[in-house]
């Protein structure tokens, strides 16, 4: 079992940054790519960013050159930092992990405001 836990979400105007926080507890060493998605009210839950193991990231063309995903291994923890933020961006945002299963954490909102 893997537990998710996210933190970090909140209410900031378009242009402003928010950095979430997924810290990771349980079986973490079965994990193999760790990533953040996001559902927006009355669409489907999309890819956001990944990055795995070996510390190869992946971006939603949508947030290319804005969001930076990283870990921090020591801590058991993985971070979106989101930069340039657009209303577009509101969200509730889910902190998945991958390896013979999938996790999922509780979410965390993130609301811009135009």
């Amino acid at each position: 079992q893997v537990q998710l836990v996210e933190s970090g979400g909140g209410l900031v105007q378009a242009g402003g940054s928010l950095r979430l926080s997924c810290a990771a507890s349980g079986s973490i060493f079965s994990i193999n790519v760790m990533g953040w998605y996001r559902q927006a009210p009355g669409k489907q839950r999309e890819l956001v960013a990944t990055i795995t193991s070996g510390g190869y990231r992946n971006y939603a063309d949508s947030v290319k050159g804005r969001f930076t995903i990283s870990r921090d291994n020591a801590k058991n923890t993985v971070y979106l930092q989101m930069n340039t933020l657009k209303p577009e961006d509101t969200a509730v945002y889910y902190c998945n992990s991958r390896g013979p299963r999938v996790y999922w954490g509780q979410g965390t909102q993130v609301t811009v405001s135009s």
